[in-house]
Order: C-alpha cells, then sequence, then structure tokens
C-alpha cells in the first residue's frame, strides 16, 4: 500500500515517525534506503543492481496486438531511494501503447502478481466487456490467468491504463501505463514527450501500520506510539495530511535529480503530455516559454491562446497536452510550484542540446493557476444550458464519518448504496456536480464516455467547448455537465481520488435492459474501486 491510509492511521503514524531514530525502523527493499545502517549496504547494492535490469525508461510499443504482464518488480526512484512496485511488464510506469485512430487492438494481460488484476482504459471509449471493472465488466483476472481486451480505438488523444481491482491499493504500487491514439490527420512536432506523474511515501512501513484495520483509538496503534496517545489531531482533514504523507514525488518513475531531461534543439516544436497517476493535484510551471493548452483528457481546445507564467493544475486522472517552440536555448525546469512538501523532488530538467547554460528554475513568487473554463476561444459545443434533456441528475459530493472511519459520500450515501443515474440509450443527460467537502477535491470520473462542462458555479464555460472525462471539483464548486448515452452498458462514475472511491464515493451509470456478458465468479473477491 503506497498512498490511501484513513486519516487515523495517517495521524499515528506521523507521531510514530517522530519519535523513533532510524535504527528503529525495519529495513525493507521498499523503503528510502538512505536510511539502512552500513550492515545492509551489501544488500542494497545487491538490490540495485538488480533493479537496474528491471527499471529501464518505459518502452513505447506500437502496432496493434500488444501483452501486458502484471508482475513485481524493484523501482529505483532515485540511486537511494528503492520500492517494491507492482507493473506491467516490469517498469513503472508499464509500456506506452502507441497505437492509430481507426485501429483494432488486441491486448493481452497475464497476471504473475499474488492478487487479481485488470486493465481499465482511463478515458478511452471502448465496449462495456473491455472497460476492466471488476464485478461490473468482468471478474478480475486471477493470479496465473489472462484476459484479452480488443476494442477498436476511435477517439484520438492522450490517455491512461491502470488495475481497477483494488486500485487504491494497486495503483498506488505502480500499476499502470499509458496510451496514446494518434490521429489520422496529426499535426506534426519535432519532440513528443509523455510525463507520467505521482507520489510516494519515503517510508511504507506507515502504510503497513495500518493494514490491521483503522480504528481511532490511539491505543490500537504500536507501543512505539503510547506518548503521543493523548494528543489530539483529530481536526486535520485529508486534505491537509496527504500532502505531509506523500512526499516524494515521480515523473517516469523517477524524482528529484534522477529524472530524466527533456532533449531539445532550438527551433523544435515540442509536445508534452502530462498525466497524473497520482492522488495529488500537481501545479505544475513551465518557466522561460510561452505555451498553449492544446487538448485536456485527449481532446482538443479551440483556438488555444500562448500563455507564459501561468500555473497548469492536473488533478488525479487528468491529462494535459502542451506545446512550445523551443526558443529560449539553456537548461529549464519544468516543475512543481506548490507548498506541498514534495514539490521540491518534481522538477524535469528541459535541456537544450549542446547548451552549457545553468539551470533556471522557478521562482517562489504566486503564479496564477489557468483556469481552463475560461480558456481558448468560445464556440458552439455539441450540447448547451438551453437544450432539453431526456434525465437530469444531481451529485452531492461530501466527506462524513461513519462508525469512526472517514467516508465519501454522494448524495449522503455510499457505494454500492448511492442511486445509479438510471439512463436509455439515446438519453441526453444533464448532471450537477457540487463539492460540498470542506476541503477535500473530488475530480470526478465517468467511464465509456465524454462529457462537455456547460457551467462553473452558475456560470456559463466562457472558453472553448470543454470535453473532458475527469472534472476536478474544489470544495464549495459547482459544475453541471451534459453528455449522450451512446456506449450502451454500466459505468462507473466515481472520484478518481481512489481513496475517496475506496470510501464511498462511487455511482454507476446504467443503461434500461442492458444485461453484462459475464458472471460474476463469487472466488475472485472482485473490488471495482
Amino acid at each position: 500500500m503506497k498512498k490511501w491510509i484513513p486519516l487515523p492511521a495517517i495521524l499515528t503514524a506521523t507521531l510514530v515517525l517522530a519519535a523513533c531514530s532510524n535504527s528503529n525502523q525495519t529495513k525493507m527493499p521498499g523503503h528510502d534506503m538512505s536510511k539502512m545502517d552500513s550492515a545492509s549496504t551489501a544488500e542494497h547494492e545487491n538490490l540495485k543492481q538488480m533493479s537496474a535490469s528491471l527499471d529501464p525508461p518505459f518502452e513505447v510499443l506500437t502496432g496493434n496486438t500488444f501483452t501486458l504482464t502484471a508482475k513485481e518488480s524493484m523501482l529505483m526512484l532515485d540511486d537511494n531511494t528503492m520500492k517494491t512496485a507492482w507493473t506491467y511488464n516490469g517498469t513503472v510506469p508499464g509500456p506506452q501503447l502507441r497505437v492509430k485512430q481507426g485501429e483494432t487492438i488486441k491486448v493481452v494481460l497475464n497476471n504473475e502478481l499474488p492478487e487479481p488484476v485488470t486493465i481499465h482504459w482511463h478515458g478511452l471509449p471502448v465496449p462495456n466487456n473491455m472497460d476492466g471493472i471488476p464485478g461490473i465488466t468482468q471478474n478480475a483476472v486471477k493470479p496465473k490467468e489472462s484476459f484479452t481486451y480488443e476494442f477498436k480505438v476511435d477517439v484520438p488523444g492522450t490517455y491512461w491504463y491502470h488495475s481497477h481491482q483494488n486500485g487504491v491499493n494497486q495503483v498506488d504500487k505502480g500499476l499502470y501505463g499509458s496510451i496514446v491514439v494518434e490521429p489520422k490527420d496529426a499535426e506534426p512536432v519535432d519532440k513528443d514527450f509523455t510525463l507520467v506523474l505521482d507520489e510516494w511515501m519515503e517510508d511504507d512501513s506507515m502504510a503497513e501500520m495500518h493494514s490491521a484495520g483503522s480504528s481511532h483509538s490511539a491505543h490500537s496503534q504500536s507501543k512505539d506510539s503510547s506518548e503521543h496517545a493523548n494528543m489530539d489531531m483529530s481536526g486535520m482533514s485529508d486534505a491537509e495530511m496527504m500532502p505531509l504523507m506523500y512526499t516524494i514525488f515521480s515523473a517516469n518513475g523517477k524524482t528529484g535529480s534522477a529524472i530524466q531531461p527533456l532533449i531539445v534543439k532550438k527551433g523544435e516544436k515540442v509536445r508534452i503530455r502530462l498525466i497524473n497517476a497520482g492522488y495529488l493535484s500537481h501545479k505544475m510551471h513551465l518557466p522561460g516559454h510561452s505555451f498553449t493548452i492544446v487538448s485536456t483528457d485527449g481532446q482538443p481546445i479551440h483556438n488555444p491562446p500562448e500563455t507564459q507564467d501561468q500555473l497548469l493544475n492536473i488533478a488525479p486522472g487528468e491529462r494535459y497536452d502542451v506545446e512550445f517552440v523551443a526558443n529560449h536555448p539553456g537548461k529549464w525546469l519544468l516543475d512543481e510550484h506548490s507548498t506541498n512538501p514534495g514539490a521540491k523532488s518534481l522538477a524535469i530538467p528541459i535541456v537544450y542540446e549542446g547548451e552549457e547554460h545553468a539551470s533556471v528554475k522557478s521562482e517562489s513568487m504566486d503564479l496564477p493557476v489557468v483556469d481552463i473554463t475560461k480558456y481558448g476561444e468560445a464556440a458552439k459545443g455539441t450540447f448547451s444550458l438551453d437544450d432539453q434533456y431526456d434525465v437530469t441528475y444531481s451529485m452531492d459530493l461530501n466527506t462524513d464519518m461513519s462508525h469512526g472511519d472517514m467516508t465519501f459520500t454522494i448524495n449522503g450515501k455510499t457505494y454500492p448504496d448511492t442511486p445509479p443515474l438510471d439512463v436509455r440509450e439515446g438519453d441526453l443527460v444533464k448532471v450537477k456536480m457540487v463539492n460540498r467537502s470542506p476541503e477535500d477535491i473530488h475530480p470526478m470520473h465517468l467511464h465509456g464516455h465524454f462529457f462537455q462542462v456547460l457551467s462553473k458555479d452558475g456560470q456559463p464555460i466562457s472558453g472553448s467547448p470543454l470535453v473532458k472525462d475527469t472534472l476536478n471539483i474544489l470544495p464549495g464548486e459547482e459544475y453541471v455537465v451534459a453528455f449522450k448515452a451512446d456506449n450502451p452498458g454500466n459505468w462507473m462514475f466515481h472520484c478518481h481520488d481512489l481513496g475517496h472511491a475506496a470510501k464511498g464515493m462511487m455511482s454507476e451509470v446504467k443503461y434500461d435492459g442492458f444485461k453484462p456478458d459475464f458472471t460474476i465468479d463469487p472466488t475472485v473477491n472482485n473490488m471495482p474501486e
């Protein structure tokens, strides 16, 4: 487990770490190896050499037939930090699948892990039985078994894939990769980079400490925390604690100085595909260059203007493609521009070939965040607020406590008790989403469909028509979105902070009369979050 821990365990784990010296910490391959004593140095070096062969940069695979093997591998985030990761084909991220619009692709998933797994094609509108949701669209793939995904890729753009079986843990461990559907009429660029962003705990034992339960009582934790049992930190929210726990940020499975540079030449047109596979939002800054945001969630922005010294806020599950002309030679750092403790570890060098200028990093001053609802040129979209809709639905998103545990609710309910969104094929559907959580963000992701964002906080969208599959909703914000029910099935509609999903913030879009083509296997223990 790497990311999601209910709040009480997080608080206690933090206190334990503060009280313990390095000599009291368990030495495990998944921990920060810089904390190991000298007796473990030889073992560390052996493990590091072993992992080097397992941890190359992710491959780019082309064609239309692929094999992805889910297996455990060692991941070196940097020279001193090793993690035991769950991977597709041995790397974090897994291979990038580079496919052509209009092709039918086949992906064979082999499971060499000790638990069942799946592949969900995040953002891609695939047939329902290919969506990879355990207990909803298929049975999860048992250890030593295989499953073949086959579907046509009609919609170009930047997407990603990840396990949806117990995703709160399996995605945490690295079980994800990217997929790019190249358009038939692609505009050429000179360089095309993909950066998959994520976060990691410095010490995984904080997660392991919670594996037995989530009691609020400090006395139920290890004896090392007993001196802190009476400290009241119950007022801290998930949103406050998560950045304090996940202090190692990564790009393509590397952190800090180990992040591989993006090599460019003066005059080149450069595209960077940014994918957030983590659970924290990342405010990214590209210094020294004007850039355009050409797409979000794979869908194009209409006439995007150049912008500079604005932050691009990328929420969990979201994707943004940016382009710029390499017209300022030197060495620059595309970096996280936030107050998060891990921000300093997320800085991707952009290096001009043959240039030896000093690095330029973002200044610490406040910079505005791009408002994607006002970005780009207005144009007629597929839907409008004035259209007649067949189905209207409201989702109140909130944080609550239930039986001593933190929960995340839709309309006051947790999954599977959340009321589904019932539709008929061909319906026009309008959904209002309101974030009533005091501090938690909720990046809401709809499977199998794109939706158009119509309004924010009661005001119509003023920029480009905004088409997405994952929408970041801050506390107090209200959005209205619309989509056409044109892909029959049972589809998840959930928060892509998978910790929130695992704690209840999931619903389903259900088509009238649809029958799944599989029978639930009770021996699999399908876990759809």
